[in-house]
């Protein structure tokens, strides 16, 4: 008797929409490292990102596509929340969307180690003491680490201070590397952001749609 065989079904692809992964503490410092050690040569992908930010920005803010305004709901992205990102990294940086979309943006200039770091730090300081260590390891080995496979930009005294810092670990083991990652962000990248088309498109949208 012949037993029919059934044809392998592939697994389906999930694709990440750009910046989705800061909405949360990075998965990699939850337990799961591969994506972190990713080759950096995957990094050079297709420049499609504008039409997935675009696809992105319409599910994030539902008003943008129904004609809503911003002002019915307090969780839909408004134009002056948008504005306030233009004051200052740090406002930008302590707004959820904002983090997104930011993200976003460094991922198209092939930076994104940048604010992937910060966010595994700020999650790091709320860290409980006895998981400190692991965490800790985690992160050297993703971002500070020579070979890291998402190398962060600091100099090599702050590598090896770094190094010996998490030996035995606080919740400031990482604060000199991330304080000079948050000054490359805010002196380099954060001023090409707002005057990119991901930032200027999504405001000049925002505000249009607040004038409906």
């Amino acid at each position: 008797m012949r037993t029919m065989r059934g044809a392998a079904i592939p697994a389906p692809r999930l694709h990440k929409m750009p910046g989705m992964l800061f909405s949360a503490p990075p998965k990699e410092l939850q337990g799961t490292d591969h994506s972190l050690l990713d080759d950096k040569t995957q990094k050079r992908r297709p420049k499609t990102f504008g039409m997935d930010v675009k696809a992105y920005l319409r599910s994030m803010i539902p008003h943008m596509e129904s004609g809503m305004k911003p002002s019915r709901s307090k969780d839909m992205l408004s134009a002056h929340e948008v504005l306030q990102w233009s004051q200052s990294l740090e406002k930008l940086l302590a707004n959820r969307a904002g983090q997104d979309v930011f993200g976003s943006f460094l991922k198209s200039e092939f930076s994104e180690e940048n604010i992937e770091f910060w966010l595994a730090c700020e999650d790091y300081k709320r860290t409980e003491s006895d998981l400190l260590h692991g965490k800790a390891e985690k992160i050297y080995k993703a971002f500070v680490h020579s070979d890291a496979a998402k190398q962060i930009n600091i100099d090599f005294h702050t590598r090896e201070s770094t190094a010996k810092k998490i030996k035995a670990p606080t919740p400031t083991c990482f604060d000199e590397a991330q304080k000079i990652v948050y000054t490359l962000m805010e002196k380099d990248s954060y001023p090409r952001f707002l005057k990119s088309n991901i930032y200027l498109n999504l405001l000049n949208d925002l505000q249009a749609n607040s004038l409906k």
